[in-house]
């Protein structure tokens, strides 16, 4: 019997939005599988296979019994299986992630073919959001010419991908994004045939290092990413959101054809803070490597254009600064006399080569015609490609702009010559020392470390009024100031030879008084970087206070009114053009006073900066040095921009991108693209959506400040207890976590710890988190929050009732961005938390008592978190209200659980060789680096 024909109407077929995703980890799992079989044979390959439905039945169906089943399993693995079990996970959990990556493009793509309206997070989203608010197309276009965003990619410790894995994976990405096309059965048979041998090449290619990672390993590393993503999809961006303004506001005010609002920044090779392994020849390297990048680039497109403009003069006329242009080109022939363009683009090219070879390169692949004389800077290069277009556009063949000679006009005002600028900071008080070594020298000031601050602070203003120098050639100075002074006349001379925004910023880490900024002045001078002329003193690199303790976060708007107001250096800032850059580091403030209160400490520091620089006139940019994780200040940047404290960004944001986060981000050149278009639209939306002020609203802002306030105190005292206060808690992290054994993997230049020492306190912020993650606990990005929420709401001094308590905490979700970003943030962070894998890791603590004591304060801790959080968003289950995150993460970590039992079995097995001082095992050794990889690309923001 037919079914009625009202139920045959409303009935609609559930589509799977998931499932194309479904079936390309299937085909690459297969893929994998097939490869196991042939390199390693059908036992190996029943072996993982039994494993990976038991760790499926495990995770997914809650099976109890598959996961006593599961230990049992892998505790019997023999060593060699081991490692091959390891492996195999491990480049499942990097095949899933391309997978996952290539699904986002899809599903992105499926919108814009639907017509669909634009997204949360596109530059179109924020236009049309603008515009409804009567925000005007002028403002809009003003904002874009005078913005500076700028993600600064920086080498840390935890960065566990090798080029070689990088480039195997963007060819399998590519392979996987060319399924979506209608091929013919041939056409993908071939494709399923080179997807096949691009994963027995990763099979095959050495996933770890086997020797210790270089700075300039690291710098080649980066630049991988700039030919894979940011060379080309920077500029397209560009040209899409020039689509997108003149869209929204066609009637146009100014134009934004010039405008460099996006611009790269780079920590590698020049942050020397605590890495020995940087130095005046780093940097050098850092920007001969880059310079050569950014001008293979160029010398490849020039050579293309002059395949592709083949334009005669006698069918179509050029204009006369075209014509100057190909006169001028060595390219003399009879074949090419009617075709300018080529010519011109012959010459160009000459020029290019002549420029790459000054600049240090020594392998141009394609030679040129002639010699030709070298660029003397990046914007001659930009006004000959400007000839071009300006001739193509008066004269029919505005079509033939925009296929590449647009971008490559656009990637010259980018890039430049230099790529990215390049970034130095040191420790302050290395200044400290090598100005008490100067100064002495000088017989200037016998002991100026002794000195107070005041005392400090008006001896470095004498100094820097003096035209003389206190460094002289005839004296040696010790090792530590010799290298300091050759690396500050090495950022002299890098400037002359690659252009001043090569290098354009000075970061001083632990900034904690004035005389720590007058003190890099004084170390400019002595280097040229500061000089004093008949109009003023003229500085080259902005002196930037980097405040990243908890206590130094608290001085920070005190420390910069009094920077301001010495009138030396204001008059310095206002040849900045009345800027100033201040860095807040969220790393090391999470690991000093936790999670809830760093969060809330730079948000405090940021606001009373921004009254501070209003009351001085000056526009502030603050640089993020945001960590990968939420333990470490991470977390969406799109979200965390709009949640900053209002006047913050005013088209001015700088922030790092780091660790394994680099990969995830700009490994994929469309995710690349949407990575770098969230950060353009949250900065345009942060900076010009109007704030609606009232009395109501500015009122429950206090309110909320208060609650969250008293919070901070509760989490602090929390964490602080059982971090720092807690006896034996060092010795529980070390042996709970695998942070020895990622201090022993070649995965960065710089030490895991600032010392020698086991003190919490001198490990590095990045390890801190990156362990926590391995097993599984997370704790930095969480820990606190259940106790500060349960101690504020058994507080009945302030004579609210319980119910008004939790009323007024949902409230906070609702209506300030801030607090909603930071539980999100949280509820991501404990979507990724798991307990019982966490009990396997507190089993490899030696002492029982301590184990147990710890463990069990961590688990009633976890225990209050979850059940605040739940109590405020009213959401019982992780990730509600993202279910695309919530369906990755079960999508992935029933692959991952196994790698983590692994890596707890290997550990054991390795720490019991260390302790009876046996000959270590060198493949039990790799297997828990191997697991390390694994585990960190399968929860892909640990870093």
């Amino acid at each position: 019997m037919a079914k009625p024909l009202s139920t045959s109407l409303s009935a609609k077929p559930v589509v799977d939005k998931d499932a194309p995703l479904k079936e390309d980890i299937r085909l690459l799992g297969r893929l994998l599988g097939d490869v196991l079989r042939t390199q390693e044979g059908d036992a190996v390959f029943d072996v993982v296979e039994t494993i990976r439905q038991t760790a499926v039945r495990f995770r997914r169906e809650d099976d109890t019994e598959a996961g006593a089943e599961l230990n049992r399993m892998l505790k019997k693995l023999t060593r060699d299986q081991t490692i091959s079990v390891v492996r195999a996970f491990s480049y499942f959990s990097h095949l899933a992630n391309i997978a996952e990556d290539q699904h986002h493009n899809r599903r992105r793509r499926a919108h814009q073919l639907a017509g669909s309206v634009a997204q949360q997070g596109s530059v179109a989203f924020a236009l049309a959001k603008l515009d409804a608010a009567g925000v005007s197309g002028a403002t809009v276009r003003n904002f874009f010419n005078e913005a500076l965003i700028a993600p600064v990619l920086t080498a840390h410790p935890t960065e566990v991908q090798r080029k070689s894995i990088l480039d195997a994976e963007h060819e399998i990405a590519h392979l996987l994004a060319e399924r979506d096309l209608a091929l013919t059965p041939k056409e993908s048979k071939r494709n399923t045939a080179l997807l096949h041998a691009r994963i027995a090449t990763l099979w095959q290619t050495r996933m770890l290092r086997y020797s210790k990672l270089t700075v300039a390993d690291e710098i080649e590393n980066a630049l991988s990413y700039y030919r894979i993503t940011f060379l080309r999809e920077l500029p397209g961006l560009y040209d899409d959101i020039d689509d997108d303004i003149a869209l929204q506001f066609p009637q146009k005010h100014g134009s934004t054809e010039t405008a460099t609002y996006v611009q790269m920044g780079s920590w590698i090779g020049g942050d020397r803070d605590g890495n020995p392994n940087v130095n005046a020849g780093t940097m050098q390297h850092a920007l001969q490597r880059q310079s050569t990048t950014i001008l293979d680039f160029y010398l490849e497109e020039a050579h293309a254009l002059g395949g592709e403009l083949s334009i005669s003069t006698l069918l179509v006329d050029v204009s006369a600064p075209l014509q100057a242009l190909a006169a001028a080109s060595p390219d003399t022939s009879a074949h090419r006399t009617d075709e300018p363009y080529r010519r011109a683009l012959v010459g160009i090219y000459a020029r290019l080569a002549a420029t790459a070879r000054a600049l240090g390169a020594t392998n141009i692949l394609r030679r040129e015609v002639a010699p030709a004389a070298p660029y003397a800077a990046a914007h001659e290069f930009a006004a000959d490609l400007q000839v071009l277009a300006d001739s193509l556009a008066t004269h029919h063949g505005e079509a033939l702009i925009m296929p590449r000679l647009a971008s490559l006009r656009r990637a010259a005002d980018i890039f430049g010559f230099h790529l990215a600028t390049l970034d130095m900071r040191q420790s302050s008080d290395v200044h400290e020392r090598v100005l008490r070594e100067l100064f002495a020298s000088a017989r200037v000031e016998t002991n100026y470390a002794a000195l107070g601050e005041q005392q400090k602070i008006k001896l470095l203003l004498a100094e820097l009024s003096q035209p003389r120098l206190l460094t002289s050639p005839y004296l040696t100075y010790s090792d530590e100031t010799q290298s300091e002074l050759t690396i500050l006349r090495t950022a002299c001379s890098i400037r002359t030879r690659y252009g001043e925004r090569a290098i354009r910023n000075y970061i001083i880490s632990h900034t904690e008084t004035v005389s720590d900024l007058l003190e890099v002045l004084l170390l400019q001078k002595e280097a040229g970087l500061l000089r004093l002329g008949s109009e003023g003193a003229e500085l080259d690199l902005m002196v930037i206070p980097l405040f990243e303790t908890i206590p130094d976060l608290r001085l920070a708007a005190e420390i910069m009114e009094q920077w301001m107001a010495l009138p030396q250096v204001n008059r310095l800032i206002a040849r900045q053009g009345m800027l100033q850059e201040v860095m807040l580091g969220y790393s090391d403030s999470n690991k000093d006073g936790g999670f809830l209160t760093s969060t809330w400490e730079l948000y405090k520091a940021e606001t009373q900066l921004v009254q501070i620089f209003d009351r001085a006139g000056v526009k502030l940019r603050l640089f993020h040095g945001r960590g990968g994780t939420v333990g470490r200040g991470g977390g969406p940047s799109y979200e965390a921009i709009l949640a900053q404290p209002a006047g913050t960004v005013n088209g001015q944001i700088r922030l790092t991108e780091q660790g394994e986060i680099i990969a995830s981000k700009f490994s994929n050149p469309e995710i690349g693209r949407r990575n770098l278009e969230l950060l353009v639209a949250a900065t345009l939306e942060a900076s010009l959506m109007p704030q609606p002020i009232d009395s109501r609203r500015a009122k429950k802002k206090l309110e909320f400040e208060a609650v969250m306030e008293q919070l901070s105190e509760h989490a602090y005292r929390a964490y602080r207890n059982l971090v720092y206060e807690t006896p034996g808690f060092t010795d529980y992290f070390f042996e709970a976590t695998p942070i020895a054994e990622i201090a022993e993997l070649n995965i960065g230049s710089r030490p895991a710890s600032r010392k020698e020492t086991r003190r919490i306190e001198d490990l590095r912020a990045i390890p801190w988190g990156f362990s926590w993650g391995q097993c599984r606990l997370l704790l930095p990005g969480w820990y606190g929050f259940g106790s500060a929420v349960t101690a504020w709401l058994a507080n009945s001094s302030d004579g609210n009732s319980l119910s008004k308590k939790r009323t007024l905490l949902r409230a906070m979700v609702r209506e300030w961005p801030f607090f909603a970003t930071l539980l999100s943030n949280m509820d991501m962070v404990l979507a990724k938390t798991d307990l019982a894998l966490a009990s396997r890791y507190a089993e490899l603590v030696v002492d029982k008592k301590l184990r147990k004591a710890i463990f069990k304060r961590i688990v009633g801790e976890h225990e209050r978190t979850t059940e605040a959080l739940i109590a405020i968003t009213g959401m019982k289950e992780r990730l509600a209200g993202n279910p695309l995150l919530a369906r990755s993460i079960k999508n992935r970590f029933a692959y991952l659980d196994p790698l983590n039992h692994l890596q707890v079995e290997l550990i054991k097995r390795h720490r019991a060789s260390v302790a009876g001082e046996r000959e270590m095992d060198e493949r039990v050794r790799r297997g828990i680096h191997l697991s390390i990889n694994g585990i960190a690309a399968g929860l892909r923001n640990t870093g």
